[in-house]
């Protein structure tokens, strides 16, 4: 097991712990320890089989009702409705089974992170083996452009630095070191002496010693938090389990009334309790499920033209709810590449992007010189990401490196080291001189300094007016080196830091970061006006993560520092506490993985729906548990995608918030069609139960409930799901993620509405009979089918007209009603469907009649919208 002190221990100490020396373990040895420990491999949980994820998708409330629904529809003799309803209940098993079948890949992406062998020192002797063979104690030999096998504490380090941004999101690389660090509280982040499994070595050499492996690995400890945190149900899901079950206690009190009331009236209970069922089966919504799959898809098909791919459909409307979307800085609101933003020199304090001056071309020469990067036969910049920057900044200014070299070619250097903080270059220069250029930490070169060069020489050194620019360039967030260059008429005898690096003349300051990206900020300011808070969570140092933050919008000038929490201090609050203070705390920084999931977590306990943005390993549980799920494409490991619900393919913030206007648009149309769908099948009960009620005979066929249910209905609920987003979709708050579907005057709208269309159908039924109308039950079909349409129209805004909106804003729609219209003639005036359908055909004067008194509905909808517009006024 990874112990928490390994950082603290001295290597003689973890030596005697382990029972191993500098000669490594024996190989019976390492043999016994594999048996003991195992493998060093990510250790999966046992898997669901196909067969249980596709039984899995049969428990949802919602499709366990339309189960029982196609059950007693086969019973009565309604085959048409059971395989109309066995099929989309299939369709929806198998979309759902793929979605889950997909994400059971994340273990298999974490699994190749692990490097496939490892060179380790047994006997005395090094030796090449499987990286799965590594067991705790072994001696490990690292180098240059190897995968760490396993966590490991340093026992030599050679210049090693490690690229562990996907472990920690710190957007350099680290630099190593074997000494034993002191504090017990210390982040992985800043555990300078481990290095660990599945981080990349970009420089040096060393050699450590194993401390942990397979999931007692950091990486390990990710891949079981992924196992175990289960993933959270969107707000669609739940409130349709809501509706459900509600559905359901509605249908058997439906059942209940009209049995009763039948049995009351004399009539036979057989029949009464086949009319009470074959009620209930009308009253489901049959086409809901599908019309929802279809709507999300379409969405989701949308989505990926504006560079959001959605990896789990439910998710499409789930941005939403979002109150808040918690971003991984390194990559995502920036561009994961170091920069050099300022210069000073000469007693000036330049943008990279000013003119370099005569004074500065000594510092600008420095630069180039100074620096290991190189272009590769492609152009492409190689090397470490703070060399990459000096090596751009100089090149931008007219100071090629290569070109230089060629003229000042490097005859010595002494390489950087943690202790000095500093690295040296020595150049033959044009007049037969040497010249040694020294980069390092400004407090550290500047003691080492007794001047300072002024206009086109060297100055009078002034130590604190240096140490006071390098704080204030710090407190930017910038990460500042020291150039300063040393004038040989003779080389020394020996390159060493004590007879090269002493009377050094500074040439200047060179202030650099991972900077935002240009549309972070409109990005975050979006987020606000969306009434969604933006919260940055980070790997890196509290300074650099306020600096960004505080550029992008994230954090405001008036801002106190309550909002900033270091992982040190959220380590410390217990839980309480923490909650108390989550709502307000707007920046995170140097948090290890549990933590990022422990915000979400909390967020989420005070009732909060959450976005995680994110691109590397330490972000997928966090990704995983949170309501939604956002990793970057570009830059994302895989493990982060396959966590994930939504992949940014472009990895730009700004992405998400037109995926957040489409998510709430979809959500709007959902509410629209399942108003439509619930008003449709509300009027069909209050038409029969209200016949049962006053003895009129049977108004409509269980072939006529079928045709609306299935086909009048469904396309334009279809259409309803492309309409375009009303005006005040991104300037309104997130919906409540607790607001239930029948919210905001859904189910009193398709109870009124309902009970409005069945007067005017039974009002037609009435007087049909009354003057001995044969054909009073097509009318009735007819006026039950043209309501709906009218009321399709209708329910097109929440508030605005459709005389405002105009009828052809929404083509698709006003096509389905067109075509359901046309089909509903079809089925009145073609003979042969008319002995399928029951129905006869209308004169003219008729069908007038029908189409006017169905026209009543719309018109009291939109009486109902100029209402609402009047009371908001």
């Amino acid at each position: 097991m990874t112990q928490p002190h390994c950082h603290q221990e001295n290597i003689e100490d973890i030596f005697k712990r382990l029972n191993t020396g500098k000669e490594g373990l024996t190989a019976g040895e390492a043999e016994k320890r594999l048996q003991q420990y195992g493998p060093n491999e990510l250790q999966a949980k046992k898997k669901k089989t196909p067969a249980m994820m596709l039984l899995d998708q049969f428990k949802d409330f919602m499709i366990i009702i339309l189960i029982a629904a196609a059950v007693i529809a086969g019973i009565i003799g309604e085959m048409t409705d059971t395989l109309v309803i066995i099929a989309i209940v299939i369709a929806n098993a198998v979309i759902g089974f793929i979605q889950e079948y997909r994400a059971e890949r994340a273990m298999e992406a974490l699994k190749k992170m692990a490097s496939s062998a490892a060179t380790v020192i047994r006997e005395g002797t090094p030796k090449k083996i499987s990286s799965s063979e590594i067991v705790l104690g072994d001696l490990v030999a690292i180098e240059a452009g190897v995968i760490v096998p396993a966590d490991m504490r340093l026992v030599e380090a050679f210049q090693v630095r490690a690229e562990e941004a996907a472990l920690t999101g710190e957007s350099v690389p680290v630099e190593k070191m074997e000494k034993a660090l002191q504090d017990p509280a210390l982040s992985i982040g800043d555990r300078k002496n481990m290095l660990y499994k599945g981080t990349i070595i970009v420089n040096g050499r060393g050699l450590g010693i194993v401390v942990g492996t397979g999931m007692a690995t950091e990486l390990g400890k990710i891949a079981s938090m992924l196992q175990d945190e289960a993933e959270t149900r969107t707000p669609l899901q739940k409130r349709l389990t809501t509706f459900g079950k509600r559905m359901a206690v509605a249908v058997l009190i439906i059942c209940a009334v009209v049995f009763g009331m039948g049995l009351l009236r004399g009539e036979k209970p057989l029949l009464m309790l086949l009319t009470a069922i074959s009620l209930a089966v009308a009253a489901i919504p049959e086409a809901l499920p599908a019309v929802i799959t279809i709507s999300l898809a379409l969405g989701a098909k949308k989505m990926v033209k504006i560079n959001a791919l959605m990896r789990k459909l439910p998710a499409v409307e789930t941005l939403g709810s979002v109150t808040y979307i918690c971003s991984d800085k390194t990559g995502t609101l920036t561009y994961n590449r170091m920069t050099v933003e300022e210069v000073y020199g000469n007693g000036r304090l330049l943008k990279s992007s000013d003119q370099t001056t005569p004074d500065l071309v000594y510092l600008m020469a420095g630069i180039a010189l100074n620096n290991d990067s190189q272009e590769d036969a492609e152009g492409a910049e190689i090397g470490d990401p703070t060399e990459i920057a000096l090596y751009r900044i100089a090149k931008e200014h007219g100071f090629d490196k290569k070109k230089l070299e060629s003229e000042f070619p490097r005859i010595a250097e002494i390489p950087f080291d943690s202790d000095r903080k500093s690295m040296t270059t020595i150049h033959k220069w044009s007049d037969g001189a040497f010249i040694a250029f020294t980069k390092g930490a400004p407090e550290m070169v500047i003691e080492k300094a007794n001047a300072a060069w002024v206009n086109d020489g060297p100055g009078p050194l002034d130590r604190a007016e240096l140490l006071r620019v390098n704080e204030e360039m710090a407190s930017r967030g910038l990460r500042v080196l020291c150039i300063a260059l040393k004038r040989w008429e003779e080389l020394p005898g020996s390159y060493t830091p004590e007879t090269v690096e002493h009377d050094l003349i500074i040439l200047g300051l060179v202030g650099m970061m991972d900077p935002p990206r240009d549309e972070a900020r409109d990005a975050v300011a979006l987020c606000k006006a969306a009434g969604i808070i933006p919260v940055m969570i980070t790997g890196d140092h509290p300074v650099t993560a306020a600096a960004i933050a505080n550029r992008i919008g994230i954090l405001n000038e008036n801002d106190n520092k309550n909002v900033i929490i270091s992982g040190r201090e959220l380590e410390d609050l217990s839980l309480e506490e923490f909650e108390k203070r989550v709502e307000h705390i707007r920046v995170y920084a140097r948090v290890a993985p549990e933590q990022k999931l422990k915000i979400v977590k909390a967020l989420q306990d005070k009732h909060q729906f959450v976005a995680m943005t994110g691109d590397g390993v330490n972000d997928a549980p966090a990704l995983k548990r949170a309501d939604i799920g956002i990793a970057m494409g570009i830059t994302g490991s895989d493990v982060s995608k396959e966590a994930a619900h939504m992949i940014l393919l472009d990895d730009n913030f700004s992405t998400i918030i037109k995926a957040v206007q489409e998510g709430r648009k979809i959500y709007d149309n959902i509410r629209k069609f399942i108003k439509y769908l619930l008003t449709t099948n509300s009027g069909e009960i209050w038409t029969l139960f209200i016949a049962q009620l006053v003895g009129l005979p049977v108004p409509i066929l269980p072939i006529h409930i079928l045709w609306v249910n299935l086909v009048t209905d469904s396309l334009p609920a279809l259409a309803l799901s492309i309409e375009p987003s009303e005006g005040d979709v991104m300037r309104r708050p997130p919906r409540n993620p607790k607001e239930s579907i029948f919210a905001q005057g859904l189910g009193i709208h398709a109870l009124w509405v309902g009970l409005f269309m069945a007067v005017l159908i039974l009002g037609v039924q009435f007087w049909g009979i009354q003057k001995a109308m044969p054909e009073w039950q097509t009318m009735v079909f007819m006026v039950l089918c043209l309501t709906q349409l009218g009321h399709v129209l209708a329910v097109r805004s929440e508030k605005e007209s459709l005389f405002r909106q105009g009828l052809f804003s929404n083509k698709p729609l006003l096509g389905a009603v067109v075509l359901s219209f046309a089909l509903q003639l079809a089925i009145t005036y073609v003979p042969f469907l008319n002995s399928i359908f029951k129905t006869q055909p209308l004169s003219m004067s008729q069908l007038l009649l029908c189409i006017g008194i169905s026209s009543l509905v719309f018109f009291a909808v939109e009486a109902e919208k100029w209402l609402k517009r009047h009371w908001q006024r």
